[in-house]
């Protein structure tokens, strides 16, 4: 979806808006790298949807200055709880769980894969996601640190068995927008 919604403050327009699941969607293709969670996979997945119906190609135009926002109130639920009991049990976590582990790398690989020269931060929100997520990309722009923001918020609802939903544990959802300022064609 994209348009001209304006966010409340009026300082923000929505270029585009993507979700994962949407109809007819299995499990996000994996991340090369990523192991064990669909954390990763969640987030490539929803900004690269975002991001093409925006750009309509694999790059963002040369000199775009994009942040990545990345939201989510419990992280890495799945790969957190894996490294719990692998520790728990005396065990020692691989080593791809050490980078896999924060937020940031997953935010940055798709920075990287998408050329998106903008600050790449995470926010663990005690309210409104999306509100906060907002203000913090509204904030970017306002400092002249990004010209757009790329805006992920992301939450694994649970990491114990049961049905999976798109791949994930049950009810992982994400959503990716992409804010400009207020004059963004």
């Amino acid at each position: 979806m994209s348009g001209t919604a304006q966010h409340p403050a009026g300082r923000l327009t929505v270029l585009a808006e993507a979700a994962w699941p949407e109809p007819g969607d299995g499990a996000p293709p994996p991340v090369p790298g990523y192991v064990h969670s669909s954390f990763p996979p969640l987030v490539a997945a929803v900004a690269e949807r975002c991001l093409t119906r925006a750009y309509g190609r694999r790059l963002a135009p040369d000199g775009e200055r994009t942040a990545v926002v990345l939201v989510s109130a419990a992280g890495d639920r799945a790969s957190a709880a894996h490294v719990r009991a692998t520790v728990a049990a005396g065990g020692r976590p691989g080593p791809l769980f050490f980078f896999q582990s924060v937020p940031n790398s997953v935010a940055g690989h798709v920075a990287a894969r998408w050329g998106l020269g903008g600050p790449v931060l995470c926010l663990a929100p005690t309210g409104d996601p999306r509100a906060e997520g907002t203000a913090e990309a509204e904030l970017l722009l306002h400092d002249g640190d990004a010209d757009r923001a790329l805006l992920v918020l992301i939450e694994q609802a649970s990491v114990d068995g049961g049905a999976r939903d798109a791949g994930g544990p049950p009810g992982a959802r994400a959503v990716a927008v992409l804010l400009g300022g207020g004059d963004a064609p």
